[in-house]
């Protein structure tokens, strides 16, 4: 990859991740609710899932799930279903009070990785990353040593950003008013981004 290829790409991948999602509002709602460090889990989950997601774009894998419009539509129906329930119990559980002491970092780590693995905007981004940026006429394993620490870095970067301005706003409004309204706001767009995704799924309106 020549370095305005290796330009163009990093560029692409600051506005790809750091553009708001599913990861960005799970990441406020981690920092806001357990605090940065306690967050900490939830940012490895999208970076092993953002690893993984580069290899399988290296190996093809991830273009063959892009062309396959029913194994996509599976996909979409499932993580609209997952979106919005989180959205929903994330509505429910606003008002109580957070007990930091009870949370297992596996389980942050985990509910971080279904929704970045769900979320079709990764599908998409590294497909377009892997069918724009990389050189046809250069092996990709010997691009991926450029490509893989560029867009982890990126990454790990935009999103312990969102962690920390998560922690910020709990640490200011912490069983405050507006501490509740905001991790309802939070959960609500769980809820847009499940049933946005979950319209996209249905014939006709794709």
């Amino acid at each position: 990859m020549s370095f305005e290829g290796w330009t163009i790409f990093a560029v692409f991948w600051v506005i790809f991740v750091t553009s708001p999602g599913p990861n960005a509002v799970n990441c406020i709602s981690n920092g806001m609710t357990l605090g940065f460090w306690r967050s900490l889990p939830g940012i490895a989950a999208i970076l092993t899932q953002a690893l993984l997601f580069l290899m399988l774009s290296a190996a093809g894998i991830t273009a063959l799930i892009a062309a396959s419009p029913a194994t996509f539509k599976i996909a979409q129906v499932l993580g609209a279903a997952v979106l919005i329930g989180l959205g929903i119990r994330g509505w429910i559980l606003a008002t109580r009070p957070v007990a930091m002491t009870d949370v297992d970092g596996r389980q942050v780590f985990w509910k971080a990785f279904a929704i970045a693995t769900i979320n079709p905007k990764s599908v998409a981004g590294y497909f377009a990353a892997f069918s724009q940026f990389v050189q046809p006429d250069v092996p990709i394993w010997d691009q991926m040593w450029l490509i893989v620490p560029t867009a982890l870095t990126i990454t790990a970067a935009s999103y312990c950003t969102y962690t920390a301005i998560g922690a910020g706003i709990g640490r200011a409004a912490l069983n405050a008013v507006f501490h509740v309204a905001v991790r309802r706001v939070l959960a609500a767009c769980f809820v847009i981004y499940g049933v946005a995704l979950g319209s996209a799924s249905v014939p006709g309106r794709a």
